[in-house]
C-alpha cells in the first residue's frame, strides 16, 4: 500500500489542483451514500418494491442536504469542461475530437451496465420473478442515466454556454416554477428545469475556470444567499424540505429540479469554493491524495454500479430465510436507520468487487504511441498520460 501511495503521488503533475478532484470525489460518494441510506428494497409477498425512510421519518430530511451533491459535480464538470475546451481550442484540436475524448470515458461504462442488466432481467423473468420486481430493480439501475445524459448534453454545449452568466438559467428556473406552482401551469413545464437547473452550477464552474470566482467572497455570497433563499422557499414557499424525491410526495425537489433545489445547489457550490483552500492543504499528504485519485479513476464505474452492489447484497441476504433488519424490512423507524448504517460497509465491499470487474470499461484502451489526448484541460502525450496513471 505504501508503494502504491508513493507511485500515485509521484505520478501526479505538480500543477494539478488536487482540491478539484477531491470535490468531484465528494460529489460522487455523496450521491452513493445518499442512495444507500434513503433507498430500501422491501420484500412483500414475493414481490420486491422500493421504499424510502424519508416517507416514514420526515425528520431525516437533513440527510438529503448532506448527500444530494449533484450541484458540486456539475460545478466541477463546468470548470473542467471549460478549461479543457479552451486548451483544445488553443492547440487547434477540433471540437469533434475534443468531444469524443470526453464522451468516451463517460459512456463506455454505460454499455457494460446495459449488457449485464439486459441479461439479468431476462434471467429474472425466465426464473419466474414478477414484472413488478424486475421493473423496480431496473428502475434503480437505470435512474442514474438521466444524470449522465444531462451532463453529456451540457458538456457538448460547452462552447455555447462557457460564457453564459448563471443568472440566465436561474431566471428560467424561477419563471418555470412560477408558472407551475403560482399560476397552475402544466406539470410538463418542470422538465425544462432539467437542463436549466443543472446549467446554473455548470455555468458557475465555467466562470470559475475563467478566474471570476477568486477569493472567498464569492463562496460566502453563494453559500449565504443560496442558503437563505432555500430556507425561505421551504418555510414560506411550500417547497419540500427534502432535496431528493420522496415516494408519495406531491412535489419532488429533484425530479424535475425546482427553484429550491437550484438555490440549495448554489449554497453547496459556495461551500465547495470555500473548501478549496483547506483541501489543498490536506491533500499534500500522499495517503489522502491517493484515496481521492483512486475514486476519481473509477468515478463513473462507482456511480453506475453502486445500486447494483446494494441489490446484490439484498438478494444474497434472502438466503437467510427471513427478512433482515435494514435490508428487507420497511424503513419506518430509527431501528431501520441504525441497521442500514451497519450494512453500509457490506455495500461498499460489494461495490469494490464491481469496480474491480468493470473499471476497465471506464479506463478504456491506452492511446497509440505518439498520439495526443486532452486530459483535464491540457493536451498530454502518451508517455505523460501513462506516468500520471490517468490521474
Amino acid at each position: 500500500m505504501r508503494e502504491l501511495i508513493r507511485r500515485i503521488d509521484s505520478a501526479t503533475p505538480p500543477d494539478r489542483d488536487r482540491a478539484v478532484d477531491a470535490l468531484r470525489a465528494v460529489a460522487i460518494l455523496g450521491v452513493v451514500l445518499g442512495h444507500w441510506l434513503v433507498t430500501a428494497l422491501v420484500v412483500d409477498g414475493g414481490t420486491v418494491r422500493c421504499a424510502s425512510p424519508l416517507r416514514y421519518l420526515p425528520q431525516l430530511a437533513p440527510l438529503s442536504w448532506a448527500f444530494q451533491t449533484l450541484a458540486v459535480f456539475f460545478l466541477v464538470g463546468g470548470q473542467m469542461g471549460a478549461r479543457s475546451h479552451a486548451c483544445a481550442h488553443a492547440r487547434g484540436i477540433p471540437y469533434r475530437r475534443w468531444l469524443g475524448a470526453r464522451m468516451g470515458r463517460l459512456f463506455r461504462p454505460v454499455a457494460a451496465v446495459a449488457v449485464v442488466w439486459t441479461v439479468a432481467a431476462g434471467a429474472l423473468i425466465a426464473s419466474g420473478a414478477g414484472l413488478l420486481t424486475v421493473h423496480t430493480l431496473l428502475r434503480l439501475v437505470l435512474s442514474p442515466l438521466w444524470f449522465l445524459l444531462v451532463f453529456a448534453g451540457l458538456t457538448a454545449a460547452t462552447p455555447l454556454v462557457a460564457r453564459l452568466h448563471p443568472l440566465w438559467p436561474l431566471a428560467v428556473v424561477l419563471y418555470v416554477d412560477l408558472a407551475r406552482f403560482g399560476f397552475g401551469g402544466p406539470s410538463w413545464l418542470g422538465w425544462i428545469n432539467v437542463a436549466a437547473g443543472w446549467l446554473v452550477p455548470y455555468c458557475l464552474g465555467a466562470a470559475w475556470a475563467r478566474g471570476e470566482l477568486r477569493g472567498r467572497r464569492a463562496g460566502w455570497v453563494l453559500l449565504t444567499g443560496g442558503g437563505v433563499v432555500t430556507a425561505g422557499l421551504v418555510a414560506f414557499g411550500g417547497y419540500p424540505a427534502s432535496m431528493v424525491g420522496v415516494p408519495g410526495a406531491p412535489v419532488s425537489n429533484l425530479n424535475p429540479p425546482t427553484l429550491a433545489a437550484v438555490t440549495f445547489g448554489l449554497a453547496q457550490c459556495g461551500a465547495a469554493l470555500l473548501l478549496l483552500g483547506p483541501l489543498r492543504r490536506v491533500l499534500v499528504r500522499p495517503a489522502l491524495w491517493a484515496a481521492v485519485a483512486l475514486v476519481n479513476l473509477s468515478a463513473m464505474t462507482v456511480f453506475l454500479w453502486h445500486q447494483t452492489a446494494m441489490m446484490a447484497v439484498t438478494a444474497t441476504g434472502l438466503f437467510a430465510g427471513r427478512p433482515l433488519p435494514g435490508l428487507h424490512t420497511v424503513p419506518d423507524g430509527t431501528g431501520w436507520v441504525l441497521a442500514r448504517t451497519a450494512w453500509l460497509p457490506v455495500f461498499a465491499a460489494a461495490l469494490l468487487v464491481c469496480r474491480a470487474v468493470f473499471r476497465r470499461y471506464e479506463e478504456g484502451r491506452p492511446p497509440r504511441r505518439g498520439s495526443r489526448i486532452v486530459r483535464e484541460g491540457r493536451p498530454v502525450r502518451e508517455g505523460e498520460a501513462r506516468r500520471s496513471s490517468s490521474l
